[in-house]
């Protein structure tokens, strides 16, 4: 069964159980071999090729930073890589839009604070 998401102002795209099946910029998702990656040192499976986000989102995980001044959470906004919600430090390479960014064996995604992957209590 597949739901919409999305707005009449954006292109269409649609779900399939909790994984993203056509991506408006990534195009028709396909299923790639599954995949292990690390988030904040946690072991998450999900599919070659897929966003990070996906991944996330399907291990039910939403929070992927938060803001440096105010320190709330953010998660998938636009899927697209226009904004900077779902922004994480991947592989300690900071600000990376994990909405348009392919999932490989062995990342290390884990949640911004700021612009660092440490909590802000230990920054």
């Amino acid at each position: 069964m597949y739901e919409k998401a999305g707005s009449q102002r954006r292109k269409e795209w649609w779900i399939m159980g909790e994984r993203i099946k056509e991506h408006p910029i990534l195009g028709v998702q396909e299923k790639g071999t599954p995949v292990t990656f690390t988030f904040d040192g946690k072991e998450i499976e999900g599919y070659e090729g897929e966003p990070i986000a996906a991944a996330l989102k399907a291990a039910g995980l939403m929070v992927h930073r938060y803001t440096k001044k105010e320190h709330k959470p953010r998660g998938i906004f636009c899927a697209i890589g226009r904004c900077t919600d779902c922004v994480m430090v991947v592989d300690g390479v900071p600000n990376v839009r994990t909405c348009i960014t392919p999932l490989k064996a062995g990342m290390d995604v884990r949640t911004q604070y700021g612009v660092s992957d440490k909590p802000f209590e230990e920054q």
